[in-house]
């Protein structure tokens, strides 16, 4: 039997878990997780999405700047309130996807960090 890794994504974390083939026929054995499982490094980078549909008021970072987890990124006006889009996570901006006075809808892309 051989077995395969993958990496999944569950709530913006990624996963590596293992997956064993089993013959046809037979009871797998059963496995128990370990307790401390971590989530494996995203090397693909962070995107920020946007939480709401709304306007772009600003961007206050530029492309390849370092930023600190909780550093503001963007500011969203959404139902005449104005949100603060801040960094999940230390990090430098890999790319911006938006542009002040862009209109944006929930989930669209506003910019990576890596």
């Amino acid at each position: 039997m051989s077995a395969k890794t993958y990496h999944i994504t569950l709530n913006g974390k990624v996963y590596e878990v293992e997956i064993e083939e089993v013959a046809a026929g037979t009871t797998p054995k059963k496995t128990t997780a370990p307790a401390d499982v971590k989530p494996v490094a995203n090397t693909s980078g962070e995107s920020i999405t946007a939480p709401m549909p709304g306007t772009i008021l600003n961007v206050l970072v530029k492309q390849g700047q370092a930023v600190k987890k909780g550093q503001v990124l963007a500011i969203l006006e959404a139902m005449k309130m104005e949100n603060e889009i801040v960094a999940p996570a230390d990090g430098q901006v890999a790319s911006i996807s938006v542009n002040k006075g862009q209109n944006v809808n929930l989930g669209d892309s506003i910019l990576e960090i890596a």
